[in-house]
Order: structure tokens, then C-alpha cells, then sequence
């Protein structure tokens, strides 16, 4: 079960109303500067971890904000200067920055101290899922008396809160339209320039995409077989819900036998809201655990992955940037649609042929693991999709963010290229 749901978040929200009109105030007093602050909801990570090197090393005053030990740890490995985003240092850092960078929502960064910044909203992901106010859940409160009326104030304070984004990056024109209504932004602070989360995906050769992600994964996980191939499980979130996609135990076996008879691997990343769930019931070398408190961004190891399997995570698009296969299980589509809903037909992703069971799922795995026909019809399809989504795909999505926030006014530091 996750430990966090939209409802149980949107009451908090509201017994911080407040605290947010204090910290209103308080910004209104105080002078912005030319400083950078970064912070991302999943980690030292993502898109921000890129636009962070590149504003870096073009003389940028910037600093990251973390929330734990952990995210200090990270970023002092990367040589990343860090305030952590609560208490009156945090506070400080966000209502002097001229330029707010976060990735998730406006908590990423301290949340009450980001009134009148320059706000530059990378997300994480192209949208499958409805997200913002196009889905029902992101407005969702506890079922109290006056819930309707908590719920349009709730609207209210996101589309609020949305309006502060200056710079809005987009993979694609497609992409770009359920941004726009996702956050009820106009359609000039949301720009196609590429996302700079997956510009990893694209430097260098294949050769060296690989053998920098196979030493990331061996890396945090040393026991990794060194030959088997790599399949990724990466299932989304439920808002709060229980996953009903955790294998039975009569499942896990078939999964673990198709797994030793093609000497492959199963990692298994749980949504970080989701995690706890999917350990199998017997030891077995075969299926190991990539959730985020052992790999806070798993974009970079992408290139050391051989199949992706999946719901409706937006890794689905951006794996198709390699090449790689993906399959679909997606055992509550129904119920998913109904209560989140998706942009577009989830067929028109999917194909017709997603799993709504393990058992099919790994009979499909199978197949495509020893016939290399069904692979590269897989591959086919997936770099198919992932063209529809993504207009870029040079490693140059993160400097066309920068020169898109630059042509908003933000000046660079004196004697910077």
C-alpha cells in the first residue's frame, strides 16, 4: 500500500494556508537576487541534475535544496552545494533565488518562500496518465462534510500555483497540448525544446551508453549477474491504492522459472510512493529490487536495460529513444481510466496485446526473448511510439531550455559563453 495519496496531501495543503500566506508576505519584502535553486521530488536526479550542470558551468550562482541525509549524501558526491529546503536557511535560499528549478510541484524547493521567482517546471515524465487538473485525483480531499467546497478551493490554489511557471518544457507538440491543460498554463510557457531528463539517453555511442549504465547498475547492486539480460518491471502509481499487479505466489514461479531458462534478470522498481510490494516469496538471484531508495534516477541506466515492462509510465516513451521492446501489463485498465484517465486511447500505446495477467505477460516475454523476430518487432514499435512523443532526440534538449529561459529575461553571469 502507498504511503501517500492525493487526499491525505490535499488536506495538508489546506491546514498550511496560513503558512503559505505568511511566506506571501514575507517574499513581497524580500529582494529576489540572480542565484539558481534546484530541487527534485525523486532525488539529486532528473531533469534538474542536468539543467544544473549546464547553468553551472556558464558561471551561475546555484545551490541545490535537499529534503534528507540521503539526497546530501548524492549530491555531495557530484560536488553539488546543497541547503536543505525546510527551516529558515531554506526558507532564505528560495525567496533570494531569481530562478526556482523543480521537476515535481513547488514543495521540491521550499514551498512557501517561492512567490515572485523566475519558476521553471521540468516535470518528469510525458504525460499517458491524466495529470494536474485534467485528472479528478489531483484535486481529490478526505470525505468530510464540505468536501465540494474544499475541493474547488483546492482547484483554485493549483491553478494558483501552476501560474507561477514561467518555463515549461516539452518532448513534443503532443506532449506540449496536455501540459498546457494539465496545468492551465497559455501556450507561451510551454516551449518544444526536448526534455533535459533524457538527454543522457542520447550522448555518445551505444557502445558507451551501455557500458556507463551496466557500471551504474553494477554499481549499486553488486551481486547483478554479469551476462544475463535485464528486464525492467516499472509499474506507476496508484494514488493511493494498492497495486493490483503484485504476483501471486503460483506467479511468481512462472516468472522466476521463464527468467533462469533465458538467463535473464528481473528488476523490479516500484513507484517511490509504492514501494514494499513485490518481493518474491522464496530467495531467488533472479529478481532483484531497483526501487528509488537504491537508485534515486534510473534514466542513466536505461542503456544497460534490454526490455522494459511496464503500465502506464512514461518510460514507455522514453525507451523508445534505444530501441528497447517494451511489454504492457496493465491489469486494471479499466478501472485506471475510469478514476485517472488517460490522454488519447491507451490502445493506440499499448497495442492490442497488453497483459492483463503475469501469466501472459511472461509468456510473452518468453517469446520475445528467444525469437529474434518478435524482439525486433518489439523494438520496431517502441522506437515507432517514442518518435511520436519526442521531437528531439540530439542531446541538445537541455541547452534549448536554457536559451528558453534565457529569452525570458534571465541574464547570464558576466563573461559566460
Amino acid at each position: 500500500m502507498a504511503s501517500f495519496s492525493f487526499g491525505s496531501g490535499n488536506a495538508a495543503k489546506l491546514l498550511r494556508i496560513p503558512l503559505y500566506a505568511l511566506g506571501r508576505v514575507g517574499t513581497a519584502l524580500v529582494p529576489r537576487g540572480e542565484r539558481w535553486v534546484f530541487g527534485c521530488g525523486a532525488g539529486i536526479g532528473d531533469g534538474a541534475l542536468a539543467l544544473h550542470r549546464h547553468v553551472e558551468n556558464r558561471g551561475h550562482d546555484v545551490v541545490w535544496l535537499t529534503s534528507s541525509d540521503r539526497e546530501d549524501a548524492d549530491a555531495a558526491a557530484l560536488g553539488i552545494r546543497t541547503i536543505r529546503k525546510s527551516g529558515i536557511r531554506g526558507w532564505w535560499a528560495t525567496a533570494r533565488a531569481g530562478v526556482v528549478v523543480v521537476t515535481h510541484g513547488l514543495g521540491d524547493v521550499n514551498r512557501y518562500a517561492n512567490s515572485g521567482a523566475f519558476v521553471v517546471q521540468l516535470w518528469h515524465g510525458i504525460p499517458l496518465k491524466r495529470i494536474g487538473l485534467d485528472s479528478p485525483a489531483t484535486t481529490q480531499v478526505p470525505n468530510v462534510p464540505g468536501a465540494a467546497v474544499l475541493r474547488r478551493l483546492v482547484t483554485y490554489l493549483y491553478r494558483s500555483a501552476a501560474q507561477r511557471i514561467r518555463v515549461l518544457p516539452a518532448a513534443s507538440h503532443r506532449s506540449r497540448g496536455r501540459l498546457e491543460s494539465a496545468f492551465g498554463l497559455p501556450g507561451d510557457r510551454v516551449v518544444v525544446t526536448g526534455e533535459p531528463r533524457v538527454d543522457v539517453l542520447s550522448h555518445g555511442s551505444e557502445d558507451e551508453r551501455r557500458a556507463a549504465a551496466s557500471a551504474l547498475l553494477h554499481r549499486v547492486d553488486e551481486d547483478l549477474p554479469q551476462t544475463a539480460r535485464t528486464i525492467l518491471y516499472a509499474p506507476t502509481w496508484r494514488d493511493g491504492a494498492a497495486d493490483p499487479a503484485v504476483p501471486t505466489a503460483d506467479e511468481w514461479v512462472r516468472i522466476v522459472r521463464a527468467l533462469e531458462e533465458r538467463d535473464a534478470v528481473l528488476l523490479v522498481r516500484s513507484h517511490p510512493l509504492g514501494e514494499g510490494s513485490y518481493l518474491p516469496p522464496l530467495p531467488t538471484r533472479r529478481v532483484r529490487m531497483l526501487g528509488s531508495a537504491v537508485l534515486a534516477d534510473v534514466t542513466p541506466a536505461l542503456p544497460a536495460v534490454d526490455v522494459l515492462v511496464t503500465d502506464y509510465s512514461s518510460l514507455a516513451f522514453d525507451v523508445g529513444l534505444l530501441r528497447m521492446p517494451v511489454l504492457f501489463l496493465t491489469p486494471d485498465a479499466s478501472e485506471y481510466a475510469r478514476t485517472r484517465g488517460f490522454y488519447g486511447r491507451l490502445d493506440d500505446v499499448t497495442g492490442d496485446d497488453a497483459a492483463s495477467s503475469w501469466t501472459e505477460l511472461v509468456a510473452q516475454l518468453d517469446a520475445l526473448l528467444c525469437d529474434d523476430d518478435v524482439f525486433t518487432s518489439r523494438a520496431e514499435r517502441s522506437a515507432t511510439l517514442s518518435a511520436e512523443m519526442h521531437a528531439y532526440r540530439d542531446g541538445n534538449n537541455t541547452r534549448r531550455v536554457y536559451q528558453a529561459i534565457r529569452a525570458r529575461g534571465i541574464r547570464a553571469p558576466k563573461g559566460a559563453v
